[in-house]
């Protein structure tokens, strides 16, 4: 096993000194102030030396001593020789504190690692951390995903000590004289991760000494099925087809439904998964959807389409997406996929569908049917229906053009026929 010391020194060097290989290269290290982040910078210290570290603390506002404790960390690093930054943000009041907080502290870390050019970020998760977010996940009904909890590595960030149980945090804190800021935070039972940490772990421990580490087993294996299963529905998630995805089974489904969602930075749970499975799996008729949290996911006849909402602008579940543009003529600013022969604004009328809109389409040599049942026939998703463009002949008002159907009978250009 090794001392406190070299068990914590091994870990930072085994996943930091990668990053500061090439020559100049720097790393960020997350610092609060608190114990485990004051050992994850003063080893990064000790093993990369100290031209290689940045400090960088965020000063969430949220307490009456927060800037005090910015000063604080800002003296130990410039004590040690290490670069160090102090950013404060404000922290929106929401229904979970904690996740708006951490909200604003992982944008402002990527703030900091941009303007800086860090090669990573690296934040002082331990075991302990660990094993509580899988128990969090647990409770609120995760599924195989979320039991793999926090990744050592991901999205520019890295966790060196995700593998270290507090005593040895502790230990290496001793004997580096290192003295941290007890966050009153951590004492509060209003957030659910105190209650896990002071009531239930205590329980579990007494059914098993050594409940932590059985639950960071149990998060090792989830992300090793995950990877697994990422093989077959990375390529899936690229485009959600139905189709494509229904025959997959529910595992490979519900996964490529994740990922989908992660890269586009839409929350979600194992209820979410649930009701897009379904969505998927039902029959190809119009429009259906489903909300998230902060977006819209609608079944466009094979296709399901993330819609995600622009802050304070929520998306109508009746009708998904951008609303469509008042009728009426619209400016050339908007009819770039009118043809050109059509852009004559003395010969033809380039406007929204209006209802009862009627054409004659060419596969229907020359008779007439309503514009809205044909792009039914076409599949033409709805949200795409309402805002598509007509153009109509100024001398009679006839629809010759409209978009997603192309050409009325008997209207198109010879030199397009030809092609």
């Amino acid at each position: 096993m090794g001392s406190p010391l070299e068990l914590v020194h091994r870990a930072v060097s085994s996943a930091l000194a990668p990053c500061v290989a090439a020559p100049g290269a720097r790393i960020g290290v997350a610092c609060s102030g608190g114990l485990d982040s004051l050992v994850l910078a003063e080893a990064a210290r000790a093993v990369l030396g100290a031209a290689a570290v940045v400090v960088l603390h965020v000063d969430h506002g949220l307490g009456a001593g927060s800037s005090e404790v910015a000063k604080g960390v800002a003296a130990w690093a410039e004590a040690r020789a290490l670069a160090w930054e102090v950013r404060r943000v404000s922290v929106a009041r929401q229904a979970s504190l904690e996740s708006a907080a951490r909200q604003a502290r992982y944008r402002a870390l990527d703030e900091a690692a941009r303007e800086r050019g860090l090669a990573t970020v690296a934040t002082a998760h331990t075991a302990r951390d660990q094993a509580e977010t899988v128990l969090l996940r647990i409770l609120r009904g995760t599924g195989v995903g979320g039991l793999a909890a926090m990744a050592a590595g991901r999205d520019g960030y890295v966790r060196p000590l995700l593998a270290l149980p507090r005593e040895v945090i502790a230990g290496y804190a001793r004997s580096r004289g290192l003295v941290p800021w007890d966050d009153p935070m951590n004492d509060q039972e209003r957030f659910a991760r105190v209650r896990v940490r002071r009531d239930l772990m205590p329980q579990l421990r007494r059914e098993n000494p050594a409940i932590e580490a059985a639950l960071c087993r149990l998060a090792a294996h989830a992300a090793e099925w995950s990877s697994a299963l990422d093989v077959l529905a990375e390529p899936l998630s690229l485009r959600l087809c139905a189709s494509a995805l229904a025959p997959q089974p529910a595992a490979v489904r519900k996964r490529a439904l994740a990922l989908a969602l992660a890269r586009r930075g839409v929350g979600f749970d194992a209820s979410h998964l649930e009701q897009l499975d379904e969505l998927l799996c039902r029959p190809a008729q119009g429009t259906v959807a489903v909300d998230l949290p902060g977006a819209q996911a609608v079944r466009e006849y094979d296709q399901l389409v993330l819609l995600v909402r622009q802050p304070g602008a929520p998306v109508d579940a009746g009708s998904p997406g951008p609303a469509a543009p008042p009728p009426g003529e619209v400016t050339s600013s908007v009819t770039s996929s009118v043809p050109p022969t059509l852009r004559d604004p003395s010969l033809y009328l380039a406007r929204n569908l209006l209802p009862g809109d009627r054409m004659q389409p060419a596969r229907l040599g020359g008779r007439s049917k309503k514009l809205a049942a044909m792009f039914v026939d076409r599949k033409i998703p709805r949200r795409l229906r309402a805002s598509a463009l007509v153009v109509c002949r100024r001398s009679d008002g006839a629809v010759v053009w409209a978009e997603h159907l192309g050409w009325a009978h008997g209207e198109e250009p010879r030199g397009e026929q030809a092609r």
